[in-house]
């Protein structure tokens, strides 16, 4: 007759499923609890061992802000709003986040766009020019540049152009 296999310590799997999630990509804090609510982990377990993880430095809402921040605006052009959508999504606290958009001025994300919209621009040279207006208009709405930095970008690559 087989024997009934004891349930699982609910510490083991959260610590399990927190060191999988931690190994294949940075986790906030707040998507870590989700996962560990999805998989039936009772969350006073929960809660201790992201308080243990989180002690030990392997969960940092701050760290992990300051690198999506970073990386999104180098590698994707993300405007600040866009950024703080999306980090609001993965549940950093508003307070964090806004620490990690601080460094990011207007001037800077202006010159972010241009530089966007400079690449766009040329990729697009054989297109009508509202063709080209549009695509990249619509591409840096995408990326959650307003209306008023969109507007400047197409002004100062059309007078580019002009000249």
């Amino acid at each position: 007759m087989d024997e009934p296999v004891p349930p699982a310590d609910p510490e083991a799997v959260a610590r399990t499923i927190i060191l999988r999630r931690l190994t294949l990509a940075p986790s906030t804090r707040a998507e870590l609890e989700r996962t560990l609510r999805e998989r039936n982990v009772p969350d006073e377990v929960s809660v201790r061992m992201l308080d243990r993880f989180t002690e030990l430095g392997l969960i940092d809402d701050t760290a992990y802000a300051s690198m999506f921040t970073e990386s999104r605006r180098q590698r994707d052009g993300w405007s600040r709003r866009a950024i703080a959508a999306k980090l609001h999504e993965r549940g950093v606290p508003r307070e964090v986040a806004e620490d990690a958009l601080s460094g990011i001025d207007s001037d800077e994300e202006f010159a972010t766009a241009l530089s966007l919209g400079r690449r766009r621009w040329d990729r697009t040279a054989g297109l009508d020019p509202a063709v080209r207006q549009r695509r990249l208009a619509g591409m840096l709405a995408r990326r959650g540049y307003s209306y008023g930095t969109v507007s400047r970008v197409l002004t100062q690559l059309g007078d580019a152009h002009d000249d």
